[in-house]
């Protein structure tokens, strides 16, 4: 299967359990992978024939910074939920969140969840 990759995609919002984070905010680091056939647009050239990378930001960016949730997971999950209703060819998504300042009893470290996701064949039009 082949996919499109979104690396280290960076936004300022407002996620987490504790009340200094939904004050304060910080900065959430997402990385996406959607897979697809790309072999029509592998052998056009034609653009109609793959997704859109700034599309599949603005969804991105628009689940992160439009809403609040108190877990990265659920972030998570709102995100692969957007980008599947973004293009219904996209039959399979891995989303990780990265969350660089989170609150950790030690001096360095960064926390990420990741989750993958398959389209149920259900959900096809």
């Amino acid at each position: 299967m082949d996919a499109i990759h979104l690396q280290d995609l960076s936004f300022y919002a407002f996620h987490g359990v504790h009340d200094e984070e939904a004050r304060l905010g910080q900065r959430f680091v997402v990385d996406l992978s959607c897979w697809l056939d790309l072999g029509p647009a592998s052998r056009s050239d034609v653009y109609a024939q793959t997704l859109c990378y700034a599309s599949l930001t603005r969804a991105v960016e628009a689940v992160v910074t439009r809403s609040r949730f108190h877990l990265i997971e659920r972030l998570a999950g709102a995100i692969a939920e957007a980008v599947f209703e973004l293009d219904p060819r996209i039959e399979r998504i891995a989303v990780k969140v990265h969350k660089p300042g989170a609150p950790l009893p030690i001096a360095a470290g960064h926390v990420s969840v990741e989750i993958n996701r398959t389209r149920s064949r259900d959900e096809t039009p």
